[in-house]
């Protein structure tokens, strides 16, 4: 298991367009990835999930991926993360 902790930068947080962004990149490993905020977890293959965590500016959320790819994984989304939101 993977994880990194990431506060948003963003003054928008995650809305529809990161959001999207990351379920497309989650999809792409074959490990679970979630994000966590606030002691609320979602599976980030899931839009609406991840819209639904709700996640604003200066919040700062805890990204967990567990499987075959997890260090792959970890690094795309924590590269997105850092470039785009």
């Amino acid at each position: 298991m993977k994880q990194f902790q990431y506060t948003i930068k963003d003054e928008l947080g995650v809305h529809a367009r990161p959001a999207g962004l990351l379920v497309k990149l989650a999809k792409q490993y074959t490990s679970a990835i979630t994000i966590e905020k606030n002691g609320k977890t979602c599976d980030m293959r899931k839009l609406m999930a991840v819209m639904g965590m709700g996640i604003r500016q200066g919040e700062t959320i805890t990204v967990t991926a567990e499987g075959e790819d997890e260090a792959a994984a970890i690094e795309a989304v924590e590269k997105f993360l850092t470039e785009n939101v």
